[in-house]
């Protein structure tokens, strides 16, 4: 368990008292496990970014709140400049930056991903909302349910998010502007 996990499952689990929710009604509410999601509470279980997704929606609350602790404050305009963003690295082969960290009330999370390649296929998540993904590039194997798809550098793919999907970079790293919608 590192810092970070334990200090995000504490802001669930605050967040959560807040709403008078019971830890069974979260994990209902996210569709997995009692024992799961205690195990995320309790800085047990890395994050998808799927899971804290969902659980912002469920908690009413911005994807940061949880990541960091910190309310974005900016309403008019947010600016983030080449090579900056919030660095959100929630396993191994993924990093995220998010690109309007700042701003307040977004109703679309906006995300460079600079995927590595690995060996095994990876694990497929879903949450709500619809997601736009533009390959910046490299190159991807894109899963989406049962099917498998190659983006390439300028190729684009915008797809109902509730059905699992996951990337994996082929022979290099491949970098991509992901836009979540809620």
């Amino acid at each position: 368990m590192t810092d970070q996990l334990k200090e995000i499952g504490e802001r669930l689990a605050g967040l959560r008292d807040t709403q008078d929710f019971s830890r069974q009604d979260m994990a209902d509410k996210l569709k997995i496990s009692l024992s799961d999601y205690v195990a995320y509470e309790n800085g047990e279980h890395d994050f998808s970014f799927s899971f804290l997704y969902n659980a912002a929606n469920i908690l009413g609350v911005d994807i940061l709140d949880l990541m960091s602790g910190e309310s974005p404050k900016l309403s008019m305009y947010s600016i983030v400049r080449a090579g900056e963003g919030l660095d959100i690295t929630r396993r191994s082969a993924y990093d995220y930056k998010h690109l309007a960290h700042t701003f307040r009330g977004k109703k679309s999370e906006p995300f460079l991903v600079t995927v590595t390649p690995k060996d095994e296929d990876p694990t497929l998540h879903s949450h709500d909302g619809q997601e736009f993904n533009h390959m910046l590039s490299g190159e991807m194997l894109f899963y989406i349910g049962d099917e498998i798809h190659t983006l390439k550098q300028g190729d684009s793919i915008y797809f109902d998010a509730s059905f699992a999907h996951a990337m994996r970079a082929q022979s290099g790293d491949a970098k991509f502007l992901a836009v979540v919608m809620k």
